[in-house]
């Protein structure tokens, strides 16, 4: 089977997917299109923002895009494309879009509560801060991979110091979005203008940017962007929403979705074959399909990222709850959409078994900028347009999770009942969202160093071991306050399974490296080890009180706090 009808049977299940199973979930759940949405009726100017659909979207698009969807299915790609294209498909559709849609209509029924408050209030506070303290860590673990990433794709530098011009102007061009979207912010505040004026002036920035930004690259090493990139994100974490967040995101969102559909085209005037087998083996090197497979494909398929999304930043800004359906279910589908051509790009040039050399955002822009020769595109030019949309993908959730790790952080310190005016120093201290940051991005840049190499796998387990919470939460949600949730037990039991098995066994990989001294990095391998046994309980404990309090008797009587009175 060749890549292009990979794409098309892709393509053609993925619409199915929305257009059947979407408007069903909508229909069972209940969408009230005249319920006063947490963002406008709570709006607060810094998280709670009201936006247009398509902002909204751009935002949760750009954020959970992250460069996973392109790593992971490239990674698990050593097993051959067949399974990778399954689990992208199947998983998407009734693991991962389920997932998305159900975490931002429980936050959004939930005055736009995160992920934790919906397990303090239906399972219990002690929940509720263990899940914190677990998306806390995982924050961490992301922040470290995709800074990690961000600065590689920035490198203007190769191991015997030749200049890399390409990653230059992607730098160049990445700090020209910051500013540009900046300004946009306040335009888009104090201005009022028809979207379609608005749509214009986004693309003439993004235009002026890139060429701005092949013209001046900036060379830089990767150690000067890590330090660069944490600067950059612990501004965007504490600055309100609409300066950076929203703008930034909506400027991303059409360089990423030109990115999708020019890689569409690509595949269909290339027609590419797929010179990777459609099956390997259950084993390589070492690693067992499962569950390496499922974990990681990571965002390709289901993310625990997405819900923190969903319900941490997403959600606050949701205008009319026919939206979420859209932004939710419909930015995860696209997602796995850019997961099957990643899959296609590293199944044209790997030969035979052998993954192709480069770090997967290089093998996927060397691919689509050979399909692109097609059109008449030089070869030099689109490599270096999708380096910079893999890097937006990669800053633009940073921009995201920063802010979830200091929320997450913070909500730590606090219950629904709690009394804000009588807070002890370490409390007024601790959730200061200053400190909470700085905290966050210490530890982040201590793991960054290792390399998102060695962080990937546990990153992989820990996202998908928070997909599996975030299913428990939502079910426990679905069935307290009257509504079907029969649908997410399958994938969450599946889920709990696939993490349960991999943290362990990377918990057990560690120690014996430690132990028989054959680690080569004994301070990453430590750090790596603390985190995966913290993830592991803690996650271990979350599951079994979620799980208890999902098959304990309903009270007749419950309704989620937020929800409008009309359903």
């Amino acid at each position: 089977m060749n890549g292009l009808m990979i794409m098309l049977i892709a393509i053609v299940v993925l619409a199915a997917a929305y257009l059947l199973y979407g408007r069903w979930l909508a229909k069972t759940w209940g969408i009230d299109p005249e319920a006063k949405t947490p963002a406008c009726e709570m709006e607060d100017g810094v998280d709670y923002v009201p936006a247009d659909r398509g902002v909204v979207f751009g935002h949760q698009f750009a954020s959970i895009a992250g460069a996973a969807a392109i790593n992971g299915p490239i990674q698990a790609a050593v097993f051959g494309w067949l399974p990778v294209l399954l689990w992208c498909l199947l998983g998407g559709v009734f693991f991962g879009a389920v997932q998305d849609f159900s975490a931002m209509y429980a936050s959004v029924k939930n005055k736009g509560h995160t992920i934790g408050f919906i397990i303090e209030m239906y399972v219990g506070k002690i929940g509720k801060k263990l899940f914190l303290a677990f998306c806390w860590l995982f924050s961490i673990l992301v922040i470290a991979a995709f800074v990690d990433i961000v600065a590689g794709t920035f490198n203007g530098y190769e191991a015997d110091g030749t200049l890399i011009a390409a990653n230059a102007s992607v730098a160049t061009t990445s700090i020209l979005f910051i500013l540009a979207a900046v300004g946009l912010g306040f335009f888009l505040k104090y201005v009022s203008m028809p979207s379609g004026v608005n749509t214009a002036i986004a693309i003439a920035l993004l235009i002026a940017c890139v060429v701005v930004g092949l013209s001046l690259p900036i060379y830089q090493s990767t150690g000067f962007w890590h330090l660069f990139v944490f600067i950059y994100i612990f501004i965007a974490s504490v600055v309100p929403a609409w300066a950076l967040l929203q703008p930034r995101d909506y400027l991303n969102s059409y360089l990423l979705i030109v990115m999708i559909l020019a890689s569409v085209i690509g595949i269909i005037a290339y027609n590419p074959e797929m010179n990777l087998p459609v099956f390997t083996s259950f084993c390589v090197d070492g690693s067992y399909l499962f569950p390496t497979l499922f974990v990681t494909v990571a965002c390709g398929a289901i993310s625990g990222f997405h819900a923190l999304i969903s319900s941490g930043t997403a959600s606050k800004q949701i205008k009319n709850e026919h939206d979420m359906l859209p932004v939710s279910f419909g930015a995860m589908l696209l997602e796995v959409m850019l997961a099957v051509i990643a899959l296609v790009t590293v199944g044209f040039l790997a030969t035979g078994s052998t993954l192709p050399e480069g770090n997967p955002p290089q093998i996927f822009a060397s691919a689509i900028a050979i399909f692109l020769t097609k059109l008449g595109i030089p070869e030099s030019t689109s490599s270096t347009l999708i380096l910079l949309a893999v890097s937006a993908f990669a800053l633009t959730s940073l921009d995201s999770v920063a802010r979830i790790g200091r929320l997450s952080f913070q909500e730590f310190f606090f219950d629904a009942d709690t009394d804000t005016s009588h807070l002890s120093l370490l409390v007024r201290i601790c959730s200061n969202k200053y400190f909470a940051t700085a905290l966050t991005l210490v530890l982040a840049y201590a793991l960054a160093k290792i390399g998102y190499t060695n962080i990937w796998p546990l990153f992989g387990s820990a996202n998908q071991l928070l997909g599996a919470l975030s299913l428990v939460a939502c079910a426990v949600f679905l069935k307290h306050t009257h509504r079907r949730g029969f649908m997410l037990w399958f994938p969450m039991v599946c889920m709990i399974a696939i993490t349960f098995t991999a943290l362990t066994q990377k918990i057990f990989t560690l120690s014996g490296d430690l132990l028989t001294a054959a680690s080569t990095d004994f301070f990453g391998d430590c750090l790596q080890l603390v985190f995966a046994v913290l993830l592991l309980a803690l996650g271990v404990v979350v599951a079994v009180m979620g799980i208890r309090r999902l098959t304990e008797p309903v009270d007749p009587s419950a309704r989620s706090c937020g929800e409008s009175v009309k359903e």
